[in-house]
């Protein structure tokens, strides 16, 4: 008898680098990786979205839509090139107006996609209704999905085949359009029992001939044990990914799952052992100078307990690196546990997953919910869609306080489309105000990523990738002392005592202020008495100045935004703590900032 065949996506080049690299891989370095994929007679890729979409444009000074085209070309035009979409979010952190998820379909299939596979963290099947009939109207195959993870212990009320169930059953009654159906578990923290009891309900469920898949990660250690569920289930798809970008927070490997199926009747994807080795040793080839952050390349026992998906990890891990704050994951990781609680249950998948980190973070650094995440306070108070259940009505209160919102039960995309920064027209004006050229595409990558898309396409984008190489001549560098500093602020260390030191050439007036990263009060800029009236306004967290809002001399009133802080992919507003004057701005648009550090003085 025939083996069953199973379709082997391939997510190195989007998942994988997500989640091994916060997806920050340059398109040359590993485009002959593509060529030797397809080589080895790979013709399902994940080539791009989700969170791989910004990324580009953040960190990476690359366009996606090139990146996608260049993909194209090189795998042919009978190759299924897949992407991913949260809904209503579509590759945004936001909710988005039907004429962005429209023009989101539209460029995606412009530029060479197959397959969307479309999934709302809340498990909110309004939030999939527009979007699915979008990506068909455009000539896309939909794969609707249905998130999955496991509850941290003691957790009750969402999450279980009953759950998945419902879901799946209010998706088939909406008349939603899909070619797929998708089961995705993005922390991997599904039990295998729990694996095999869902896809054999799918199964029942669906009509006969429907092409079902799971996808999942090995961060939690469990994810070969829930594919082999998952076949033994009835599956007809699984995601794998190819070393180095496998296992650890990525999927399971390709040459792992080729082993674990041995002399089972499974055919997986015609593959074969010799071509995959082949195509791992140019990929490793490819990255062999990308710094692989040791955390990706392990399982975590302590995940199940704080699902934290391994697309997101590496990105957060990152971030904190970065900003000086390692130390601190540990403690966030921890923290994760009762956001997730008192959350709601939204599956801890991009951006629910980005949402809990953040609060996570901000529980650790500035105390149990006395600075609400503006991802998670929205998400709480219903502005994403409807969570699982009922989110903790405390947290909610606090929500709503601490942001300035009442909860609402409207839904997301009636929302989204009343907002008019969110329409074609808003960002059309934009780009004419920046003097770039207005193309679909550039609308596009403006409402998407705003300001970090705007400085792209000025030619202003940010690089920020973690090469050995570049990270060894940096500390060559460190180590030599060079004797060279430019304009700008710094901190220095004196005897043990940290400075803000204001750096400029000629004769210039300089300020030098105490940096001692003393507690803050929880929501406000730590603020210190000097001299007469005078108030140092300091950082609350480590990261760079975005904006600046205010300008010496001006008068604020209580409660007004002086400058902006951009740290772990939050926006943090720096406000006067009382009326006065703006003595001095001591940082500048762009300068890295320490916890505690002063950035203004308010007089």
């Amino acid at each position: 008898m025939a083996k069953k065949f199973i379709d082997v996506m391939d997510t190195t080049f989007r998942d994988g680098f997500q989640s091994v690299f916060g997806g920050r891989v340059l398109m040359d370095d590993f485009f002959p990786a593509v060529e030797a994929a397809k080589t080895a007679g790979i013709t399902h890729f994940e080539f791009a979205g989700g969170a791989r979409f910004q990324s580009l444009y953040f960190y990476l000074r690359e366009d996606a839509f090139e990146m996608m085209d260049r993909f194209r070309k090189i795998v042919g035009p009978d190759a299924n090139l897949q992407t991913l979409a949260r809904g209503v979010n579509t590759v945004m952190l936001d909710t988005g107006s039907k004429e962005l998820i429209d023009l989101h379909a539209k460029m995606f299939k412009k530029h060479g996609t197959t397959t969307i596979r479309n999934f709302d963290a809340l498990n909110d099947v309004e939030n999939l209704k527009y979007s699915g009939e979008r990506i068909t109207h455009h000539g896309l195959k939909h794969e609707v999905v249905v998130t999955m993870m496991d509850l941290p212990p003691g957790c009750f009320g969402a999450h279980t085949v009953e759950f998945y169930e419902k879901t799946l059953r209010e998706i088939l009654d909406s008349e939603i359009p899909y070619t797929s159906i998708c089961f995705k578990d993005a922390s991997g923290t599904s039990n295998p029992q729990k694996v095999f009891e869902t896809i054999q309900m799918a199964r029942r469920l669906i009509p006969e001939g429907t092409h079902l898949r799971l996808h999942t990660h090995e961060t939690a250690g469990v994810s070969v044990a829930a594919y082999m569920a998952a076949l033994e289930a009835g599956v007809d798809g699984i995601d794998m990914a190819a070393a180095p970008v496998s296992g650890g927070t990525s999927q399971p490997d390709i040459l792992t799952m080729l082993h674990a199926t041995k002399g089972m009747n499974y055919d997986l994807g015609g593959l074969e052992i010799s071509k995959v080795l082949s195509y791992e040793k140019e990929l490793q080839n490819c990255l062999s100078d990308y710094f692989m952050p040791p955390e990706a390349t392990m399982v975590s026992p302590i995940i199940p307990f704080s699902p934290m998906p391994g697309g997101a990890l590496t990105a957060n891990t990152q971030m904190m690196r970065d900003n000086g704050i390692m130390d601190k994951f540990p403690e966030v990781i921890a923290a994760m546990t009762e956001v997730v609680e008192k959350g709601g249950y939204g599956t801890s998948v991009t951006p629910v997953s980005q949402f809990y980190f953040q609060q996570a973070l901000n529980n650790v650094m500035q105390g149990p919910w006395n600075a609400i995440a503006p991802g998670y306070g929205k998400m709480v108070l219903g502005y994403f869609g409807k969570t699982p259940v009922a989110p903790d009505p405390e947290v909610v209160r606090i929500a709503s306080e601490k942001l300035g919102l009442a909860p609402t039960t409207e839904k997301a995309l009636d929302l989204a489309n009343a907002d008019e920064s969110k329409s074609l027209a808003t960002w059309i004006n934009r780009l004419k105000e920046e003097n770039i050229e207005i193309t679909e595409e550039n609308i596009f990558i403006a409402a998407a990523c705003h300001d970090k898309g705007i400085a792209f396409l000025k030619g202003d984008g940010e690089l920020s990738v973690r090469k050995i190489s570049t990270m060894k001549k940096e500390e060559e560098n460190k180590s030599q002392g060079s004797s060279s500093m430019g304009s700008g602020n710094y901190t220095v260390v004196v005897d043990g005592q940290k400075f803000s030191v204001q750096v400029a050439e000629g004769d210039v007036n300089i300020q030098v202020t105490e940096v001692n990263g003393e507690s803050v009060e929880p929501s406000k800029p730590k603020v210190v008495t000097t001299s007469g009236t005078q108030l140092d306004i300091k950082a609350l967290l480590p990261g760079s100045v975005w904006k600046i809002v205010a300008n010496p001399g001006q008068s604020v009133n209580e409660g007004d935004v002086i400058l902006i802080l951009e740290s772990m992919k939050m926006e943090i507003d720096i406000v006067a703590p009382k009326g006065g004057v703006v003595k001095s701005i001591n940082v500048a648009t762009n300068d890295k900032v320490v916890e505690g550090q002063v950035v203004a003085v308010l007089g």
